[in-house]
């Protein structure tokens, strides 16, 4: 596991929260940095600020590394929400009070004598009785307004996680069209398997990847008698799994990515 520095102490417990589960889905998917930047299109560079606490992540920075490492992105999305909420106001430190102008003498030229006293019933200068505690109420009442405000969308975001709707739904963009279906038509072409999908490319995939070519593999992991979950040409955590138990199978490096050698051991 990596040895990461400490966060800033000026970082809201949200954004702290937010960055602690960033750093735990990239130990768990064993990922570098430059895996990060070749899977999610943010440079190294990014990576290691949005890491360090450093820099806010943006929310499709967080949405990538969620699907390339098989994690759930609406929870993460809805954490991230928060933290962008109250990134920079607690990062810029408290705001500085003006200091009280000093009030203006008399002349010293001007004798005493003809400065009238105070009367009794004029009112001194200064702020009025009860001013100071209604200033604190507010300002405690319009902290506690935020604090539920929070909460209230967290709540939301989660309950949107365990409904069923959310489930099925794409987490970006609605689908403006059904999703392709695929056919596994096993055949034993000029000495090696097919499955008449992606006319016999040998394209590289790895985790992440949609397609046909994906769908290809899929049906020759199954025809291979391990099961990469559906044929349905999305490369997620079950096809991973059935691709690394073939390679570790046929003597191959187990990395989890579908190369020349691991199609030419497929394709038999």
């Amino acid at each position: 596991m990596p040895r990461y520095k400490a966060l800033p102490a000026e970082l809201d417990p949200c954004a702290r929260q937010l960055v602690a589960r960033l750093r735990q889905l990239k130990d768990h998917g064993e990922l570098t940095m430059r895996h990060l930047a070749a899977k999610t299109g943010y440079s190294a560079k990014s990576w290691e600020r949005y890491l360090a606490g450093t820099s806010l992540p943006p929310g499709e920075a967080v949405e990538a590394l969620a699907r390339i490492t098989g994690a759930d992105p609406v929870a993460l999305l809805a954490l991230h929400e928060i933290a962008a909420d109250t990134w920079d106001s607690r990062r810029t430190g408290p705001i500085a009070q003006p200091q009280p102008q000093p009030q203006p003498t008399a002349p010293s030229a001007a004798p005493a004598a003809l400065t009238p006293p105070p009367s009794p019933t004029t009112p001194t200068t200064g702020p009025a009785p009860g001013r100071l505690p209604h200033i604190a109420l507010t300002t405690g009442v319009v902290a506690l307004t935020v604090a539920l405000s929070a909460t209230v969308l967290l709540m939301l975001r989660l309950d949107e996680d365990i409904a069923p709707a959310a489930v099925a739904a794409a987490p970006t963009t609605a689908e403006a069209s059904p999703r392709p279906s695929y056919t596994c038509r096993i055949a034993r072409l000029d000495g090696h398997w097919s499955a008449g999908v992606n006319d016999g490319r040998n394209t590289e995939i790895y985790y992440g990847d949609t397609g046909a070519d994906v769908a290809e593999a899929q049906c020759l992991l199954r025809r291979a008698g391990i099961s990469p979950g559906g044929i349905d040409g999305m490369f997620g955590p079950l096809t991973l799994r059935a691709v690394k138990t073939f390679q570790q199978r046929e003597g191959l490096v187990a990395d989890g990515m579908l190369g020349p050698r691991s199609w030419k051991a497929l394709r038999g």
